[in-house]
């Protein structure tokens, strides 16, 4: 192994990566599915042909400008290991973040085991917000919605590979409308929220990997945000909550919106002190 790792840090740094021996070190770890700390414990050990193939398939993906998830096909969130490729977003702690707020809330209101109803996710792209939701909280079922084919069918591949104790299904649609007819106890959504100018302006990583889609909402960035905020009250019990994930830039707005369609929100912050979260519930 430890030739390999030298002449993949060797690659790695014709590529122009800084930290071209942390990354492939991580690379590995995250091929063979074992702590980083682990590669080094068992370098002199010689790798089966199979995981030294998927590693350098993994190293020239990454050599080549494909962002680490993408580059693995992996991704962490919170507790899950998830499959990830160019069909979703490359979920982000921030987006953690949401789902703690969310499922403390849930908490804080006494419901019992089993009694928080049905949890929605909308716009789930890898099934991240709903297998979390699933495993982590006490929702009877949980539905993620999601625009794209493509997305919707990597978040079915998910919740297969994460068989959650609660069912959870994922529909295909423009986000609110699959949910029509149900009454849910949460709605969670990570909406796009950038303009056309800040994606233009985008690191190219992001900008020439993940999704157009998941990412710009409109020409003040809102389109999405707006339409939950105007129809989410119809899916939702009464008392239920919806969680937006937020720009910071526009946290003001996103909240003077809210009151607006009859909403009691508040502004959360993020891990990193920035407006980050709206919680609302049907103002009284």
């Amino acid at each position: 192994m430890a030739r390999t790792l030298e002449a993949a840090v060797e690659r790695l740094r014709r590529a122009g990566l800084e930290r071209a021996r942390a990354e492939a070190t991580a690379l590995w770890a995250a091929v063979e599915g074992v702590p980083p700390g682990a590669v080094w414990l068992h370098r002199d050990v010689e790798p089966p042909d199979a995981v030294a193939a998927r590693f350098w398939e993994a190293v020239e993906r990454r050599a080549s400008g494909v962002p680490f998830a993408y580059a693995v096909g992996r991704v962490s969130f919170r507790h899950l290991d998830l499959k990830l490729d160019l069909r979703a977003l490359i979920p982000r702690p921030e987006t953690e973040g949401l789902v703690d707020l969310v499922l403390s809330c849930c908490r804080k209101q006494g419901l019992g085991a089993g009694g928080w109803g049905l949890g929605a996710d909308v716009g789930t792209g890898c099934g991240c917000i709903a297998l979390a939701l699933a495993t982590e909280g006490c929702f009877e079922r949980v539905v993620g919605v999601e625009q794209s084919a493509a997305a919707a069918a990597l978040a079915r591949e998910n919740a297969a590979l994460v068989a959650p104790r609660v069912p959870v299904e994922v529909r295909e649609g423009d986000l609110l409308a699959p949910l029509a007819g149900e009454q849910c106890r949460v709605i969670v959504a990570n909406p796009p929220y950038l303009t056309e100018d800040e994606y233009a302006r985008l690191d190219p990583a992001v900008r020439e990997f993940e999704p157009r889609e998941a990412l710009v909402s409109g020409v003040d960035g809102l389109d999405a945000t707006r339409r939950l905020l105007a129809g989410a009250q119809t899916v939702l019990v009464p008392g239920g909550l919806l969680a937006l994930e937020v720009d910071e830039r526009r946290a003001t707005a996103v909240s003077a919106l809210a009151r607006e369609h009859g909403w009691s929100a508040t502004i959360h912050q993020d891990l990193f002190g920035r407006d980050r979260y709206l919680l609302a519930a049907e103002a009284s």
